[in-house]
């Protein structure tokens, strides 16, 4: 296959990938059904925890350059579907509200239900960030109220390349599938659909980008699976503050922040820092942690900000491409700059360096937080003091237990979970709808924190037991809602289906946590299933009888992996009568399980 051809398919992979995370809908939807949007705590990166959009009735808090195709529509099975409206990076500035404060839905059962509940606060919750430093993998836990919520991987050999600014060369431009390949230095080109290029609404690609041509990038989404990185020309600049985007014009305000009062202050203030630093030339978006701040701490945020812009573009200038124009911070550090806030009760490191550097970084953001940034300095290992090392074991289990004896069962492929909800042995007291609804209202509580702790996303499907009640129903999806918010990624719940389905998207920019940490299995060649004991036998005696032809007499010595040499000396009997001769069976540890040899003696 030629190389443009490989390309071709890998566009399209990207493209449907991509269509499916953003206009994603449920076969037989109607018109009037809308997803609802999990307002989340706060982002890694601020572009993606905050909106223009006041949370009651006010105007959007800026707007943004209208790009890619977002003013075109599909029409679906069901009705019209957004295929660039929703940009999985987030919603800075003035994203378009998709339903409305009053657009309602209908869901299973024909109820009419809010597409967003009305909005409550979080319960506040005692935080603890805790930093393993080990000379090639930096581990980072966040636990909440003594459980452990979100695990931070960091790996000399495989950093993370998301928020890097690159200086690109544009390799190929692919008109019919309206995207483009950029190579940035690595051994994959990075992946640019329209949607994701400037000035591209109502042009075809292919009159705005040329091969050869130098454009600036920023890489969104790291590469999964079989798929380049992905990246975008609208690039960004966070802070603990703001986020500035040059290619914005406007400012906006964290739909999180709910005084009215401070909205208008912060709104104002930054306004007017604009002008003075930037001439009113990029976007700002005001960040949650911006609540509260002086107008000393916004003013330094914004020089900082202002300046490390007018670093990138002269390197733009400068430098060959393909180059790297700016690096985002390292690990330890970008959680101190995203996480680490005033509900955050210590920050604990082990390392005496990393230590000093995050004391110091946070010393020049937040010096109110420097006391609660602590060196440990135990005997025995973090993780393993804090009884972390356990749980991480549990990732890899596939089946969850809930509290009153139910179970969810975890499946992920590559773009694509379904998690299914049982009873288990769970019987209840009462009528068999209450134990199914308070089944399910657990395992949506287990769901939310399993999606956010082995960061799972991409195309989720989750299948409750099913319930008869349209109450106890919009009870269920109004709790796994509400689990939810505290999710930094950003998600969209889709309406129940007929067949009692919830399907849901959750931003992925990295590999989950369990395909971070595992290879695919040689035995089972990533199936995850091996042929059965009676499977081999049957295999096996097919074969020895084949090698002899049925001529009765003799020996057979068969050589299996052990543990398929203990079932088979189970079946001996049998495996001797069929084959019409005597058997000997050896175990070989080096034998794969569905291999094994066979000698007629």
């Amino acid at each position: 296959m030629r190389e443009e051809d490989l390309q071709e398919k890998e566009a399209q992979d990207a493209r449907d990938a991509a269509a499916n995370a953003a206009d994603l809908g449920t076969e037989g939807q109607r018109e009037d059904e809308a997803p609802r949007e999990i307002p989340q705590s706060g982002q890694p990166q601020g572009a993606q925890e905050t909106s223009g959009q006041p949370p009651q009735g006010g105007k959007p808090g800026g707007s943004r350059p209208e790009r890619g195709h977002s003013g075109r529509r599909r029409r679906g099975r069901g009705g019209d579907r957004d295929r660039g409206g929703d940009r999985e990076r987030g919603d800075r500035g003035g994203e378009r509200d998709r339903g409305g404060d009053n657009h309602r839905h209908r869901g299973q059962g024909g109820e009419r239900r809010d597409v967003q509940p009305s909005p409550r606060p979080l319960k506040k919750v005692k935080r603890e960030i805790l930093a393993s430093v080990g000379v090639e993998e930096t581990r980072i836990a966040i636990v909440e109220d003594g459980r452990l919520v979100e695990l931070l991987w960091g790996r000399k050999r495989s950093e993370s390349i998301v928020g890097n600014i690159y200086k690109g060369e544009v390799e190929n431009v692919l008109p019919g599938i309206s995207s483009a390949f950029v190579n940035i230095g690595f051994d994959k080109n990075a992946y640019l659909y329209i949607s994701d290029v400037l000035g591209a609404r109502g042009n075809n690609i292919d009159s705005i980008l040329k091969k050869g041509q130098h454009i600036m990038i920023q890489v969104a989404k790291e590469s999964i699976g079989t798929k380049g990185m992905k990246v975008t020309m609208d690039v960004s600049l966070p802070g603990r503050y703001l986020v500035f985007s040059p290619m914005g014009s406007a400012v906006g305000v964290s739909k999180h922040i709910i005084d009215a009062a401070e909205r208008k202050r912060l709104s104002t203030t930054v306004e007017g820092l604009s002008a003075k630093y930037l001439e009113g030339k990029g976007g700002l978006v005001i960040r949650t942690e911006a609540e509260g701040a002086t107008e000393a701490d916004l003013e330094r945020e914004v020089k900082y900000l202002a300046g490390m812009w007018a670093a990138v573009q002269k390197k733009f200038e400068t430098l060959p491409a393909p180059a790297l124009l700016h690096k985002d911070l390292d690990l330890t550090l970008q959680v101190a700059r995203d996480i680490f806030s005033e509900e955050t009760e210590v920050y604990l490191v082990d390392d005496k360096e990393i230590f000093n550097g995050v004391s110091e970084f946070v010393n020049e953001i937040s010096p109110e937080l420097k006391e609660r940034v602590r060196l440990y300095d135990g005997k025995t290992p973090i993780f393993k003091a804090f009884n972390l090392e356990s749980e991480l074991e549990n990732l890899r289990q596939i089946k969850v237990a809930l509290p009153s004896g139910g179970s969810i069962v975890i499946q992920e492929a590559e773009s694509l979970c379904a998690i299914d909800v049982n009873t288990g042995r769970f019987t209840g007291s009462r009528s068999q709808e209450e134990t199914v609804t308070q089944t399910n209202v657990e395992a949506a509580h287990e769901i939310a924190h399993q999606l956010r702790l082995r960061n799972i996303g991409g195309i989720i499907v989750v299948d409750f037991i099913d319930m008869r009640k349209a109450s106890n129903r919009n009870r269920v999806m109004d709790s796994f809602a509400q689990f939810l918010k505290r999710d930094r990624a950003k998600i969209r719940i889709l309406p129940i289906t007929r067949l009692g389905l919830i399907e849901m998207t959750r931003e992925r920019k990295r590999e989950s946590t369990v395909s971070f940490l595992t290879s695919e299995c040689p035995q089972c060649k990533g199936a995850g299933r091996v042929l059965s004991g009676e499977t081999m036998r049957i295999r096996i005696q097919r074969e020895i009888f084949n090698l002899t032809r049925g001529r009765p007499g003799g020996q057979a010595r068969i050589m299996v992996h052990p543990a398929l040499a203990e079932t088979l000396r189970g079946d001996q009997a049998l495996l001797e009568k069929n084959v019409q001769r005597s058997v000997r069976i050896q175990g070989d540890p080096a034998i794969p399980w569905e291999d094994y040899r066979i000698i007629i003696e």
